[in-house]
């Protein structure tokens, strides 16, 4: 808050403000950063001053509009330099010992238009510009747009736009104000910007991203439907090869965010991705949607002629197959044995069987992608070592399957079981064609296809 001594400081201050940073009108203003042209970190103009006084910072930081408008009025520069200080840990070394943790000050340069644009305060936002703040000034590296967008600020955003901000701005990471739409409410700022001349299909200087791998790999299936209307290109690679479905398909997901990256492959698909294009390491989108786990995602990519590409190897030697069964362990919410299934019924190379163990010692906690797992092998050759390979938490945890299958060890497969066997090894690579054709039973075609009963026999 204000008080008479503080506000007679300031007006000394204006005085001398005046003389060393006069005020450009807004039009001028507005004008000057249109003939700047794409580059956002030109400053040219009057030179700005720095400002640490903590009145003039609370009240921006504050959002209070009453005090900006008494501070900023009548030749106060609206240009300041602001450098809050703030304390930060830090590992700092010496020759006594190795290392320690002190407590440093660093120094952030902002402005005023920065700080109303990232928190919303449109009021202030409004009144700065209308006093001449230049709009795309980069003191830290980054334009008010760019703040406002990272902090979902539609209303700020169309302001400062409507000001001459520059919507292709680049910051110090050589991203422009679409690549910093990475949240859900972000929705409307990316609209705006699009609405202001945005570039569809910029690229970051970095990473070479598009706002479509931006939204995909954020999981915005809005964002990913805006941008396809707005002509976004499907298919270009970024640095590490990938294209959007890659980024969305590569993209960690807990069980909350599944349904959304689903969402976002099946669009991208639709409009024409192709899945067929692998990154840098060799990984299609079909080994990434099995490392993360999304069952979905993978049905899609297999109808879609991902089954020809079924046992694609990357560059590390691993199939999808490979992929799923290294996180079943991590991902039992995901229904890895969904994945599992849908690989073995489009064709997947199975686990060498000496293997088998060493995959049931990982992967028992999901019994039912042990099951399917294990139905695509007429004989099994359980030991000692399969028994051993199940912790005792887990064995009684899914005592009813683990006793089913340890029973096998002096009992055949069933002659159901090696009839189904047989059928699936005649049409290898071809169940998923032929088996909906047939016109058998719904329980005799999903037996075929290795649906769960949840005991072996």
């Amino acid at each position: 808050m204000y008080n008479s001594s503080s506000l007679r400081s300031l007006e000394q201050e204006r005085h001398q403000m005046r003389l060393a940073a006069p005020v450009v009108s807004g039009y001028l203003l507005r004008k000057e950063a249109r003939d700047r042209g794409t580059s956002s970190r030109q400053t040219t103009g009057n030179p700005v001053m720095v400002c640490r006084d903590p009145v003039v910072q609370n009240a921006l930081y504050t959002g209070n509009i009453e005090a900006v408008t008494e501070v900023f009025s009548r030749g106060y520069p609206s240009d300041l330099i602001i450098q809050p200080q703030g304390g930060d840990m830090r590992w700092a070394a010496n020759g006594k010992v190795r290392g320690l943790w002190s407590l440093t000050y660093e120094q952030e340069s902002t402005t005023p238009l920065h700080i109303t644009a990232g928190r919303g305060f449109s009021e202030c936002l409004r009144h700065l510009l209308l006093r001449g703040a230049r709009v795309d000034l980069t003191p830290g590296g980054t334009t008010a747009l760019h703040e406002a967008c990272e902090e979902c600020q539609p209303d700020c955003v169309r302001l400062l736009l409507q000001y001459g901000a520059n919507a292709n701005a680049t910051n110090e990471d050589g991203q422009m104000p679409l690549h910093m739409c990475t949240e859900l409410d972000s929705l409307e700022c990316a609209k705006h910007l699009l609405a202001f001349g945005a570039l569809i299909n910029g690229q970051s200087l970095d990473e070479n991203d598009t706002p479509l791998h931006v939204a995909a790999r954020h999981g915005l299936p809005d964002h990913v439907e805006l941008y396809l209307c707005h002509g976004a290109a499907l298919n270009l690679q970024n640095d590490e090869g990938n294209t959007p479905l890659n980024a969305a398909c590569s993209q960690p997901q807990d069980c909350a965010s599944l349904e959304r990256y689903s969402r976002i492959c099946h669009m991208l698909v639709s409009a024409g991705a192709d899945i067929q294009i692998s990154d840098a390491d060799k990984q299609m989108p079909l080994h990434m949607a099995c490392k993360n786990a999304n069952p979905d995602v993978v049905d899609l990519l297999l109808e879609n002629n991902a089954g020809a590409f079924v046992n694609e190897m990357d560059y590390g030697g691993d199939a999808p197959l490979h992929n799923i069964l290294k996180v079943v362990a991590y991902k039992t919410e995901h229904e890895p044995e969904r994945i599992v299934q849908a690989l073995l019924n489009y064709g997947s190379i199975r686990v060498w069987p000496g293997a088998l163990p060493k995959v049931l010692k990982y992967c028992c906690s999901s019994p039912r992608t042990i099951e399917v797992l294990l139905n695509a092998y007429d004989r099994l050759k359980i030991t000692d070592a399969w028994v051993e390979a199940v912790p005792p938490d887990i064995f009684q945890k899914h005592r009813e399957f683990y006793e089913s299958l340890f029973a096998l060890t002096q009992t055949p497969r069933s002659l159901q079981h090696l009839a189904r066997h047989r059928l699936r090894t005649f049409l290898e690579g071809r169940l998923h064609r032929v088996i909906p054709r047939l016109g058998l039973p719904t329980f005799l075609k999903n037996y075929i296809m290795l649906a769960f009963r949840d005991y072996m026999h």
